[in-house]
């Protein structure tokens, strides 16, 4: 279930559509189509975000957020959270780590309410290629990208 917006951010990448409780970020989303703006969020929420498309890359960990999930996905989120920007890892990386298989991973990442701050564009395929994002694949490219990771010809994260 979607919450409705309470704050919106325009970036490069689109529009960031927020709700927020109690000074922090309990959904996160870009904006699919036309939607109604809404006031900037709180500067301790927009600050870091801005930092981090100015190119403070470590800016994101400062956001207050509260995912709300399973106990897994709260797991699965928190290890996202631990990967530094500029590096990707696998689904089957994430599943070793959290002792559970690679599609337990991706429908944990499909789950995320809270798009770049539980950076699940930085989770790529075992091949390199980038799969599913919510927020769409030319945007997770553009996000590695804005983040300093290469790719091949192939338009595949380079290993």
């Amino acid at each position: 279930m979607r919450s409705p917006p309470t704050h919106s951010l325009p970036t490069p990448f689109g529009v960031l559509l927020f709700h927020v409780e109690r000074g922090r970020v309990l959904h996160l989303r870009f904006a699919e189509g036309p939607e109604s703006a809404a006031p900037a969020p709180p500067d301790p929420i927009a600050g870091p975000l801005r930092a981090w498309l100015a190119g403070d890359l470590a800016a994101l960990a400062a956001v207050p957020a509260e995912p709300r999930g399973t106990p897994f996905q709260r797991a699965v989120w928190a290890e996202l959270r631990r990967v530094p920007p500029g590096q990707t890892r696998t689904y089957g990386e994430l599943a070793r780590r959290l002792g559970t298989g690679p599609r337990a991973v991706g429908a944990a990442c499909r789950a995320n309410p809270l798009l770049l701050v539980v950076p699940c564009h930085r989770v790529v395929a075992a091949s390199g290629a980038l799969g599913g994002y919510a927020g769409g694949v030319a945007r997770k490219a553009a996000l590695l990208r804005h983040e300093g990771v290469r790719f091949d010809a192939r338009g595949r994260v380079a290993r």
